[in-house]
């Protein structure tokens, strides 16, 4: 009987095809790095990517700021909505000094403008102190208020007992003179954002009206705000009231001293760097 052939045995290594393919892959790289070596990169495109970047992704350093469209969040800082706008005149102001050298683009680092954003918000908050102190002091209010300020506002801090009974929020007549004179000085801010605060002690409260502390500080600061408003000109959408009840303590709770001094309302009036509705 005639005897079977062997099967082929498959040539071994890899199939001829794959080295084809292989070498077309490298030309292909080998043509993209020719590309990218002989290309430049557009200063303004490159920056104007960066940004887009920055609106979702923070990449600055101790508080995660984000520079972007609208608003700027970070380290107590709230919608710097004209950042862009100081972005671009530095970066014209820096431009003017340049000679045309390709590597330097003209515009100063992100920490750099922050910074210098901030030092202008501060002067300007530090400008409304002094207006505010001097009519305070006009008045007769010089000891009935303090005035702080930071980068973002200027704040008037009043005492409670001055201004409602224990348990009360609505304003004594004694004080209404007082809180009118205030009102006239916030009067001359008529394109910033103003927010009433109501603070109090630690004292646990309950009546009929007021279920805690939270509502008690609420509707305290309500009717200092619906006050401002009734004897002021101002725009009622820049006027905010909140309540803080007894969380943001400036005094020592465990003292009767410290817990005058805790129940309070503050008055923070923002400069034009912080105002957006």
């Amino acid at each position: 009987m005639a005897r079977k052939k062997r099967e082929a045995e498959a040539p071994k290594g890899s199939p001829a095809w794959m080295t084809t393919f292989s070498d077309l892959m490298n030309l292909l790289l080998c043509f993209f790095v020719l590309l990218f070596s002989m290309s430049t990169v557009d200063a303004e495109k490159l920056q104007a990517v960066i940004a887009s970047f920055q609106t979702t992704i923070s990449i600055l350093p101790s508080g995660g700021q984000t520079i972007g469209d609208g608003e700027m969040i970070g380290n107590g800082i709230n919608q710097l909505e004209e950042i862009n706008m100081y972005l671009d005149k530095s970066s014209g102001e820096e431009g003017e000094h340049q000679s045309g050298n390709a590597e330097e683009t003209g515009e100063l680092t992100e920490v750099e403008i922050v910074h210098k954003y901030q030092e202008q918000a501060l002067a300007e908050s530090e400008q409304m102190q002094e207006e505010i102190e001097a009519q305070l002091y006009e008045m007769g209010l010089q000891n009935q208020v303090e005035v702080d300020y930071n980068a973002q506002y200027v704040e008037l801090t009043l005492n409670g007992a001055i201004l409602f009974d224990s348990g009360s929020a609505e304003l004594r007549s004694e004080a209404e003179p007082m809180i009118e004179k205030i009102a006239a000085i916030l009067q001359t801010f008529d394109s910033n954002i103003i927010e009433i605060e109501g603070h109090t002690d630690n004292v646990p409260m309950h009546s009929e009206r007021f279920e805690n502390n939270d509502v008690l500080s609420m509707y305290r600061a309500l009717h200092v705000a619906d006050f401002v408003r009734a004897h002021t000109t101002l725009p009622p959408a820049h006027i905010k009231s909140s309540g803080r009840g007894e969380y943001v303590p400036i005094g020592d709770n465990t003292t009767e001293e410290g817990r005058a001094i805790n129940r309070r309302v503050e008055i923070k009036v923002y400069n034009s760097y912080n105002s957006d509705i």
